[in-house]
């Protein structure tokens, strides 16, 4: 942030714990190791023990985190922090642990006491399990398809703006013909000038086109492998799968990251060693539900501020040292006061969190992984505040603007404070649900859809197992008064003798029964008819029937048309959740990579007006009938006046699309534009070398029309076969 006594920011969004964004810069007091040497020397200007560099390090951080900006800026965090996780708590977190546990097939900890309670079975039908599986195999195959095609395209816009200096060279082109009409005395006519600028704009407008697309193209490559070597392709699995669990998903990117490289060198002996190298790259990864806390009024991560928890290790801490954008000196005051005991339970813990995902509550209160808490601010600052706080008017250009910043919170110390260099303030952060609800932050996922289905299917499997056990077998009543002294009535087992006496009270007219059998009545048909009731609902409900995964239906999906009908019906929910993930996911994410490649990228081939298509859902429909339509399109062009209309060269684009779709190399197969251009060159040059041959050797050119038929002989038609024969029409009437 400007004017903050933080180091200056950086390009890109923050790295996730324990990454290191854009290039890193080293701290003047930087210790690299302090256990090799007592005094490090530090340029010509200085030397000093690390001891002593360290300790002044401590009291210029200390002086710059007491100074009022920085002060209100934690202060500022903290009071947003309170407000979303207390929003939050009070509203969706319940609702995503109960969708996890439901994933999990496990029933919430109030439920699970009262079953106890009660007794019998505790099963639980995995309806909510099938349902989120076949939902996400369905987006997978929409939007990672085979893995040789993606759900987006780039494309040049219909109408490129043309450059001033363009603009500029078709006014002088149309200059010159009317200063040469006026000089022979006959000037052109207003409507003349108009149709000659019109005629150049045209046709530069055709060259600026066709220049674009290339560009298109260019950047659709280039943004393609940044996506693939980011981690891209990972990202958005992990995002499909908590867009069909919870109430909403998020994808982060791009993210600017130094890594170790690992490559070979060849030696001057040839021998090949290993070397490592930093590289700045790209990458994009999800960030979970539980660790999103938006503003309580915000319908989008862009409407107000969005706060990231992290957890990060001692080690991730480190690897901040350095890099640019972070202060050093409050990394290491943190990771001194947390050696120290401190900043162990600044925030809250997440006991619930780890019990919902099947992890060790008690882990989780110890932390003996030494994992700290920090929090990643986004949102933007009142000019007004900053003033107020203590930052120069003079860096403040309007007070009432807001200021849209970025700040990494660990207990009360503040280790980056930059602006966000998005030019609108965007934050890079992507969210969506399986069923968006207007004016809520959080939707709805399977999950929530299918819950009370669930319920009832669980209760009654639950009385189902109870009745099944209770109806297996007779209930015994046994009058003890008459059994025989010593006799055992714990066990029941065939061809047993019991042995009873008389009955005490009775008379000769009437003996009350010693042993009695009851058989208890099985309700086993009702309940299973009530299960598959709720789960025909369910189906209906989520909007993902049976037959999805597997399970065969009656009726119309008997046959291969009817079920294709079917699955046609259902896939249009389905299209609903892709054109959520295409709208509010896909297209900001490759937004805001143009933007970044158009920003940072020092390649000049890339950069050019483009338009992004986010083509998802329509792949959905698409995709079944896109081959039979390439084999069709094949099929009827291949005769002679369509292959002079799109020539050899568009034929090939064609097949070598059908070619991608067979999961084989299309490079390998259909050969590129360049070399069919110059085999059809090579050609040509040889047919008129061999017709130059001819002409030397006084042998006559063949015949380039069809032979004239023989008299009295089969008519010709005028028309030749593939290899130039002439094609005859041997049963028309005789010629001649």
């Amino acid at each position: 942030m400007a004017g903050l006594p933080l180091p200056y920011p950086v390009p890109g969004p923050s790295p996730a714990p324990g990454q290191q964004p854009g290039v890193p810069g080293q701290s003047p007091y930087a210790v690299q190791n302090p256990n090799a040497s007592k005094v490090l020397t530090l340029g010509p200007l200085r030397a000093a023990s690390a001891t002593v560099l360290l300790a002044e390090e401590r009291k210029k951080t200390e002086a710059t985190q007491a100074t009022p900006l920085i002060g209100a800026l934690a202060h500022h965090v903290r009071k947003n922090w309170n407000v979303a996780w207390d929003a939050k708590r009070n509203t969706v977190e319940t609702r995503m642990y109960q969708s996890i546990r439901a994933r999990r097939g496990e029933y919430d900890p109030d439920k699970l006491q009262a079953i106890m309670a009660m007794g019998g079975s505790d099963v639980y039908a995995m309806l909510t399990s099938v349902k989120c599986r076949a939902a996400a195999s369905w987006l997978r195959d929409v939007l990672l398809a085979n893995g040789t095609e993606k759900p987006w395209t780039i494309k040049a816009t219909p109408i490129p703006e043309l450059p001033p200096e363009i603009s500029d060279n078709i006014i002088q082109q149309v200059a010159e013909p009317m200063a040469q009409a006026e000089m022979m005395g006959a000037p052109m006519s207003d409507s003349q000038v108009l149709d000659l600028m019109g005629t150049m704009r045209d046709e530069t407008l055709n060259k600026i086109r066709s220049q674009a697309s290339v560009m298109a193209e260019r950047m659709e490559n280039k943004m393609e492998d940044q996506l693939l070597e980011g981690g891209f392709t990972h990202a958005l699995n992990q995002f499909i799968d908590d867009i069909v669990t919870f109430p909403a998903a998020f994808l982060k990117g791009p993210v600017v990251r130094n890594k170790n490289l690992l490559s070979w060198i060849q030696g001057p002996d040839g021998k090949w060693t290993v070397d490592t190298k930093k590289q700045v790259h790209l990458e994009w990864e999800r960030v979970s539900p539980f660790a999103i806390y938006p503003a309580p009024e915000s319908e989008g991560v862009n409407d107000g501020f969005l706060i990231e928890k992290h957890k990060l290790s001692r080690t991730d801490l480190n690897d901040l040292i350095g890099v640019e954008g972070y202060d050093d000196g409050a990394i290491r005051m943190v990771l001194d006061m947390y050696s120290r005991g401190g900043l162990r339970n600044w925030l809250y813990d997440d006991v619930a969190q780890a019990e919902a995902e099947g992890k060790s509550a008690l882990y989780s209160m110890s932390n003996p992984d030494g994992l700290i808490d920090a929090l990643q601010f986004w949102g933007s600052v009142p000019g007004k505040l900053l003033v107020e706080w203590g930052m120069d008017e003079k860096d403040i250009e309007d007070p009432t603007r807001d200021y849209h910043c970025e700040v990494w919170l660990v207990g009360n110390t503040v280790i980056k404070a930059t602006l966000n260099y998005h030019p609108l303030g965007e934050k890079p952060y992507y969210k969506t649900s399986y069923e968006e609800i207007p004016g809520s932050f959080w939707g709805n996922s399977p999950c929530d859809l299918i819950r009370d289905a669930q319920t009832v299917v669980n209760a009654a499997s639950r009385a189902l197992v109870n009745n099944m056990a209770l109806s297996s077998g007779p209930q015994v009543v046994v009058n003890v008064d008459r059994l025989a002294q010593g006799e055992d009535v714990t066990s029941l087992r065939p061809w047993r003798i019991w042995q009873v006496t008389s009955d005490p009270v009775g008379n000769g007219s009437y003996q009350r029964e010693p042993i009695t059998f009851m058989q208890p009545n099985s309700n086993v048909p009702e309940l299973a008819g009530i299960i598959k009731t709720f789960m025909e609902l369910a189906d209906e409900w989520s909007g993902i029937p049976r037959y999805l995964t597997g399970d065969a239906p009656g009726g119309a999906g008997r046959t291969a048309s009817g079920l294709s009908m079917l699955m046609s019906n259902a896939g249009k929910s389905l299209k609903q959740v892709v054109a959520n993930v295409d709208n509010y996911a896909l297209r900001p994410m490759l937004q805001r990579l143009h933007y970044w490649n158009m920003k940072y990228s020092d390649d000049a081939d890339l950069k050019g007006d483009i338009n992004i298509v986010v083509r998802g859902a329509n792949a959905l429909v698409a995709k079944e009938s896109a081959q039979v339509r390439r084999n069709e399109f094949l099929a009827t062009t291949a005769n002679p006046i369509d292959m002079q209309i799109i020539g050899p060269e568009g034929r090939a684009n064609v097949l070598r699309e059908v070619v991608k779709t067979l999961d084989m190399d299309a490079n390998k197969i259909v050969p590129s534009e360049e070399v069919l251009r110059q085999t059809m060159k090579a050609q040509a040059l040889a047919a008129q070398q061999q017709a130059a041959l001819q002409a030397q050797q006084g042998t006559p050119p063949s015949p380039q029309g069809p032979t004239p038929a023989a008299p009295g002989g089969p008519s010709d038609s005028g028309q030749s076969l593939m290899d130039g024969a002439p094609q005859t029409d041997n049963f028309g009437p005789p010629t001649g």
